[in-house]
């Protein structure tokens, strides 16, 4: 069994920890994922490509998420916890939240061409209604889930 929802964030401390690492953009690449009912879209950043594209295109997913599911939930993935994979951690999201209507699972990793010190990893779970985030932290944060 593993915790896969053991670091919860603030939507507004992700979104500073975003603009940190655009802040010196030469130092990244990364993906963005968006999973829902109905879409599932992947968008690189690789190297070549401008940061204002790429974080156009982040900034327009996140806002189209929060216009159809405007209860958050974030979750940090670090390296030095030890925490369960982002993959793995967006598909016990996936999974968890097949029973709740319009859930939108959203990863964002931003990974340091030279060192992995200071990656970012990101899962935002995205809710329609407050009652089922509020569900999904009761039943899930901080709690063991067999796999």
């Amino acid at each position: 069994m593993t915790i896969f929802f053991k670091a919860a964030i603030s939507d507004d401390v992700a979104f500073g920890m975003i603009e940190r690492c655009f802040s010196h953009p030469d130092d990244y690449d990364g993906y963005l994922d968006i999973f829902g009912d109905h879409t599932e879209r992947t968008v690189s950043w690789s190297k070549g490509r401008s940061v204002d594209e790429f974080k156009a295109e982040i900034t327009e997913a996140l806002r189209s998420a929060w216009e159809s599911a405007r209860y958050w939930q974030v979750y940090e993935r670090r390296e030095d916890r030890d925490d369960a994979g982002t993959n793995e951690i967006r598909r016990a999201a996936i999974n968890l939240t097949r029973t709740y209507g319009g859930v939108i699972v959203i990863t964002l990793s931003l990974l340091g061409r030279r060192s992995s010190t200071h990656d970012l990893e990101l899962v935002f779970v995205c809710f329609q209604e407050d009652a089922q985030r509020r569900n999904f932290r009761v039943r899930y944060d901080g709690k063991f889930i067999p796999v």
